[in-house]
């Protein structure tokens, strides 16, 4: 499993402009929503149910909301870089300037959290989110998760 599998280029949200954790996962589910024609509300409350159960903000400024679907046939991702950093409710108690909202298929099991390892190993670099922090351009962005990712493998 590769990031061209989790996300699409046009997944990528570069200069998110949000004021609170709620409001970045609004947006996030109707990007969501726009690629998988799902609806949006559904999406919301999927992602907001499981952040209600502990926030998924992992550390240094990074989030990765997720949640299953049941309408959803394959694994998808959205990836926000904020402008501004938002409260994640982190254990850090660092704010969140870096999302990756995962979405599964309900039957997903072992898949979504192959998943879920495969973002958290890729924003576990440093170098790699310094890139993504310096770069408002979603093609630069797309560009350097598939580069780490395929470095990686190697």
């Amino acid at each position: 499993m590769d990031v061209e599998t989790l996300i699409d280029p046009d997944a990528i949200l570069p200069a998110l402009r949000a004021n609170s954790k709620k409001q970045v996962l609004q947006e996030m589910a109707a990007k969501a929503a726009e690629i998988t024609g799902l609806p949006e509300r559904e999406i919301f409350e999927t992602i907001l149910g499981r952040e209600k159960l502990g926030s998924t903000a992992v550390g240094n400024g990074i989030a990765i909301p997720h949640g299953k679907l049941a309408a959803l046939d394959k694994i998808v991702g959205i990836f926000a870089r904020l402008s501004r950093p938002a409260d994640f409710d982190a254990l850090d108690d660092q704010p969140v300037d870096i999302v990756f909202l995962l979405l599964a298929p309900e039957g997903a099991g072992a898949d979504h959290l192959k998943a879920l390892s495969k973002v958290a190993r890729l924003l576990r670099s440093r170098e790699i989110v310094d890139e993504i922090r310096d770069s408002t351009d979603g093609r630069t962005i797309y560009a350097l998760m598939t580069n780490a990712m395929a470095k990686n493998a190697a």
